[in-house]
């Protein structure tokens, strides 16, 4: 594997796929964000109802296109979260689930590659 490939390990099996490393540093702002949101949902609002959050939605088009969606609402907290992964060319579409600690590891560990 490149040092330009993301790979990213799924419930059942990984993906390979070429990656940037800005690409990698803007997805994993967006993820903490979206862990911010996960904890805001775990956290009881007024009422002891949490104060719903906006979905995460995270694109990359390169050689392929990378759609990664997480509803933080529906999860307990950060470490039950999944994010549902699409990856597509003009030959093939993977849709798949991943878990989030384990994008949240597979990012920094592309990461470390480049720094």
């Amino acid at each position: 594997m490149s040092p330009s490939q993301l790979k990213l390990n799924l419930v059942e099996g990984s993906v390979a796929f070429h990656f940037t490393p800005q690409s990698a540093r803007e997805l994993q702002t967006t993820i903490a964000d979206l862990m911010e949101r996960l904890k805001a949902v775990a956290t009881k609002g007024v009422g002891g109802r949490p104060v719903p959050q906006q979905p995460m939605e995270y694109q990359y088009t390169g050689e392929v296109f990378l759609e990664i969606f997480c509803n933080p609402n529906i999860w307990a907290s950060p470490f039950a979260a999944k994010v549902l992964i699409t990856l597509r060319d003009d030959r093939i579409r993977l849709t798949t689930e991943a878990e989030l600690t384990r994008l949240i590891e597979d990012v920094n560990q592309y990461l470390e590659q480049f720094d």
